[in-house]
């Protein structure tokens, strides 16, 4: 199961990053037409990813003992969703052996001391990001 978790969140990762890419080529992150901003479901649907990026980040505060690492996660998972959630993910998941007995259970309940190397950066690259795709708007 370790393994099969690790390759699914590689593969997250790696669709995410496609996708990223393919749709800043093509439009400026802050360029989305009013009708598509003023449709139902697309509000929903944006509703329903940050519902589930609050619900993800319950888990890792929870894992994470140290305040600062709690603190600093929340606008890491607002910024970048699931990038952040399976950069999260791999983490844990590489900390156990993939043969590892209880590796699952380690990888779901292990509380962490709250390391803030991987927040921090992801929080600096988050901030880098939305000011540079925000400038059209802020000329």
């Amino acid at each position: 199961m370790i393994l099969f978790l690790r390759i699914l969140f590689i593969g997250i990762l790696a669709f995410m990053s496609l996708g990223t890419v393919r749709a800043s080529l093509e439009q400026a992150m802050f360029d989305i037409p009013g009708e598509v901003i003023g449709n139902p479901w697309f509000q929903v649907t944006l509703l329903d990813a940050y519902f589930g990026f609050i619900t993800f980040y319950v888990l890792i505060a929870w894992k994470e003992q140290r305040l600062a690492a709690r603190i600093l996660w929340f606008p890491v998972v607002i910024l970048w969703g699931n990038f952040a959630l399976a950069a999260y993910m791999l983490r844990e998941l590489f900390a156990v052996r993939a043969d590892a007995p209880d590796g699952l259970r380690d990888v779901l309940t292990a509380r962490r001391p709250g390391r803030l190397g991987m927040p921090v950066g992801f929080l600096v690259a988050g901030i880098a990001v939305y000011l540079l795709a925000a400038k059209n708007l802020l000329a």
